[in-house]
């Protein structure tokens, strides 16, 4: 059981939540020098029950729409195929993905009593990605592209920043809007092994819609995007000198993008880059953290 539950909650995947939540953390921190260990531990439940409930979703629909019997699995993309092996257990995997749903908002909840309702701008729409990302949104190619990205940093990175501090700084938003891009170009590139297979569910996002070469043109234009933003938020004094350490990222950016580009149409010689964009999906926040940590 214990096995089929971290299969379906893709646990492996889990650390993206936590940088996430640190980077918000550690900004509120170099802002205000405190910040309550209660509520980093309530959001960090919270975030978590949030990538919880989205994959757990993602595993049950993709199961029962027929999609993971034609996904050639890559350890970054396809799934799990937990109920492939255990088909048994779809009615269990459902089951995860609304207790978890539950428990998102159950302490969203509690948070918007505590301080007030206009965070529910934030909850909202991220109970709304979480349950139809997999169903309705995976067919619209815009919302496609850009709601994973929303979700892990305008909604989870930007509303961890607000529970913690308050208010929506600057800093916040240009480190939130970064997290959006990078989680945006991370599943945009995990649909690249996936688009003959997805064809066949009805799935309609931008390497099906464009090809995989004009896609991969996108996921450069938002990782350059990205990393201009972290120099304008020095430039415009919302960030200390210490958060450029970000930069370092580019030593693995670099080749990514240009991996990416060369072997757009070429998915086994791909996956390597798709290794490479967890790693920089990690690294490069991790950057900034080091840096504001340094700063404070």
């Amino acid at each position: 059981m214990l096995k089929v539950f971290f299969g379906v909650a893709r646990v492996n995947f889990l650390t993206l939540t936590l940088v996430c939540v640190a980077l918000a953390a550690v900004l509120s921190w170099y802002e205000l020098e405190q910040l309550s260990l209660i509520s980093v531990v309530l959001v960090v439940i919270l975030a978590l029950a949030a990538h919880i409930s989205v994959n757990a979703f993602n595993e049950y629909f993709d199961f029962k729409s027929g999609l993971d019997f034609l996904t050639e699995k890559t350890p970054f993309s396809g799934g799990s195929g937990t109920l492939i092996h255990n088909p048994e257990r779809a009615g269990y995997a459902l089951a995860i993905a609304l207790t978890s749903l539950l428990v998102v908002l159950v302490l969203g909840l509690w948070f918007v009593s505590q301080q007030g309702w206009q965070l529910l701008w934030i909850g909202v729409p991220g109970v709304l990605i979480i349950y139809a990302y997999t169903q309705y949104i995976n067919r619209l190619p815009l919302f496609c592209l850009l709601a994973p990205g929303v979700g892990f940093g305008l909604l989870m990175t930007l509303g961890a920043s607000w529970v913690f501090t308050g208010n929506l700084t600057p800093a916040a938003w240009v480190l939130a809007s970064i997290v959006t891009l990078l989680v945006s170009n991370l599943l945009l590139l995990n649909q690249f092994p996936d688009v003959e297979a997805d064809k066949k569910v009805g799935r309609r996002h931008y390497p099906i819609l464009i090809g995989r070469l004009a896609s991969a043109w996108i996921f450069v234009a938002f990782l350059v995007l990205s990393y201009c933003l972290l120099i304008a938020a020095y430039f415009f004094g919302w960030l200390p000198l210490q958060a450029l350490l970000g930069l370092l990222s580019l030593f693995l950016a670099i080749p990514l993008m240009n991996k990416v580009v060369k072997q757009a149409n070429n998915i086994p010689h791909l996956i390597p880059a798709l290794g490479m964009n967890v790693a920089l999906c990690h690294l490069y926040p991790l950057g900034i953290v080091a840096g504001l940590l340094w700063a404070a």
